[in-house]
C-alpha cells in the first residue's frame, strides 16, 4: 500500500513539476505564431533578423519545450487515449480548420507566392546567410518544412521512445531532410552550382531525367553537373532494385523520402483516418499505376522529340511536362498531399499519386526478401495494427490468416508491429 502511493505521489509530482515548462512551450509557440501573423502584413520587413527570431524562431522553440516534458512520461508506451474524441484528430471542426489553412497555404506558395512576400521576406537574413543570396518562396517553403520534420519528428521519437526501430526511422528521416534535402541544396547554391536534392529521383522527381534539365546540369563548369546526372541515373535504375531487394520499399519511403518524412513526422497524428476499405484500396491502384504510366510516358515523349529537335512531336511533349507539372507535381502531391493530411490521414500522396512508391511497390511485393510476418495464434483480434496503418491496410486480417503481408502498398513504417500487444507482428528480411 505504502509503494503504491509512494508511485502515485511521483507522479504527481512529476507531473506538477513538467506543468510549467508545457505551459512555457505553449505561451512562446502562441507567441511566435502570432507574430509570424502580423508579419504577413509587412510591418516587420524593416528587421526581418528580429522578426525572424521573435516568428519562427520563437514557435520553434516553444514546439520542443513543449514536448520535452514527454521524455519523462510513466509507464513508457504509446499512448492513444481520445485520439477518436479529439477535434483535431477525428476530423473534427478542428481538423477542418487547420486542413483548410495548410491547403490555402498551399494555393499561395505554388500559384500566388506575391501573397507570400511578407513571410518570404521573413527568412532573407537565414536565406543570405545559408545560400548568399535572397529568399525566394520555395526557401520559405523547405524552411517551414524542414522545422516541421524536426519538431514533429523530436514528437515521434518521443512518442516511440521505447523502440529503437522508430527512434532509428525518425532520426534517419530528420537527418536527410535537415542536410540532403536543407542545407546541402542551399550550399551548392552559395558557390554557385545546381540546387541539387540527392534524396529525390527520376520518377517521384520526373524532370531530374528530362532532357532539359540533364543539358542545363552537363553545362555548368567542373565535374559536380556530371556528377548529379551520374547520381540520379545510378540511383533510379540501380541503386534502388538493389535496396529494394534487400530492404523493401521502407529503405526509401520510410527513411529517405521527404514526403515520407513529413508524413511521419507532422502527419503521425493523423494515420489512424486512412480509409480501409475495399474501395479505396481500388481507386489506390488504379490512381498510382495511371500516374506512374502517366510520368513514363511524359519522360519518353521529351525524349523522342529532343532526339529528333523538336520536329516530330512539336508541343506535345512540353504539353504532357505541364501538365504533369499543374496536375501532379503541384496539385496533388502538395495542396491534397498535405492539405488532406487532416481529413484523409497522412499518406494521401503516397498512396495514391506517388509514382516512386509504385515503382517500389511492384519490386516489393515479387522480388524483396523484405516482408511484415505475422504469428496469427497469438493474434487477439484488437484491431490495433489495422487502425493505425497509414496506408490503409487490414493488418489484422493477414494476421487472423496467419499470411505474411504482401501488400504493394506497405512502406515498411513498422507501427503495426509496435502497438501490436502481443508480438504478433515482425519486420524481416528473409532469403
Amino acid at each position: 500500500m505504502d509503494s503504491a502511493s509512494s508511485k502515485t505521489y511521483d507522479f504527481k509530482e512529476s507531473f506538477e513539476t513538467e506543468k510549467p515548462i508545457k505551459k512555457t512551450g505553449l505561451a512562446l509557440f502562441s507567441i511566435g505564431l502570432l507574430v509570424l501573423l502580423v508579419s504577413a502584413t509587412g510591418f516587420t520587413n524593416e528587421k526581418p533578423l528580429l522578426f525572424f527570431l521573435l516568428s519562427i524562431g520563437l514557435a520553434t522553440v516553444g514546439g520542443f519545450f513543449y514536448l520535452v516534458p514527454h521524455f519523462r512520461e510513466k509507464p513508457e508506451g504509446i499512448k492513444n487515449n481520445g485520439i477518436f474524441f479529439a477535434s483535431m484528430t477525428s476530423k473534427g471542426t478542428l481538423a477542418w480548420i487547420v486542413g483548410i489553412l495548410i491547403t490555402g497555404f498551399y494555393i499561395l506558395l505554388y500559384w500566388f507566392p506575391e501573397f507570400l512576400q511578407n513571410w518570404i521576406k521573413l527568412v532573407d537574413p537565414l536565406s543570405l546567410f545559408l545560400r548568399n543570396s535572397v529568399a525566394d518562396q520555395w526557401f520559405l517553403y523547405g524552411t517551414f518544412y524542414t522545422l516541421a520534420v524536426l519538431v514533429m519528428g523530436t514528437r515521434m521519437i518521443i512518442r516511440y521512445r521505447h523502440n529503437n526501430y522508430q527512434i532509428l526511422r525518425t532520426s534517419s528521416v530528420m537527418f536527410f531532410q535537415l542536410g540532403f534535402a536543407f542545407l546541402i541544396p542551399g550550399i551548392l547554391k552559395s558557390l554557385n552550382q545546381p540546387d541539387f536534392y540527392f534524396t529525390y529521383f527520376w520518377p517521384l522527381r520526373p524532370y531530374s531525367l528530362y532532357p532539359s534539365d540533364i543539358q542545363n546540369l552537363l553545362s555548368h563548369e567542373g565535374g559536380l553537373g556530371v556528377f548529379m546526372v551520374f547520381w540520379g541515373i545510378v540511383m533510379t535504375f540501380v541503386a534502388t532494385p538493389i535496396l529494394t531487394y534487400f530492404y523493401g520499399k521502407r529503405w526509401y519511403c520510410s527513411w529517405v523520402c521527404g514526403c515520407g518524412g513529413l508524413a511521419e513526422t507532422l502527419g503521425d497524428p493523423y494515420r489512424q483516418l486512412s480509409d480501409k476499405s475495399l474501395k479505396a484500396w481500388k481507386i489506390e491502384r488504379v490512381m498510382i499505376y495511371s500516374i506512374l504510366v502517366f510520368v513514363v510516358l511524359t519522360t519518353s515523349l521529351l525524349w523522342l522529340n529532343f532526339s529528333f529537335g523538336g520536329e516530330i512531336l512539336g508541343n506535345l511533349s512540353a504539353n504532357f511536362q505541364s501538365t504533369y507539372g499543374f496536375l501532379i507535381g503541384s496539385a496533388f502531391s502538395g495542396v491534397i498531399g498535405v492539405g488532406f493530411y487532416p481529413i484523409m490521414g497522412s499518406r494521401v500522396w503516397c498512396r495514391f499519386g506517388c509514382p516512386m512508391a509504385a515503382i517500389l511497390g511492384i519490386l516489393q511485393k515479387y522480388f524483396s526478401r523484405f516482408r511484415i510476418t505475422t504469428n496469427g495464434s497469438q493474434c487477439i483480434s484488437c484491431g490495433n495494427c489495422s487502425t493505425y496503418c497509414e496506408m490503409g491496410i487490414d493488418v489484422r486480417l493477414y494476421a487472423q490468416r496467419q499470411e505474411n503481408i504482401l501488400r504493394a502498398s506497405c512502406v515498411g513504417c513498422g507501427i503495426c508491429a509496435a502497438v501490436c500487444p502481443r508480438g504478433v507482428l515482425k519486420l524481416e528480411n528473409g532469403k
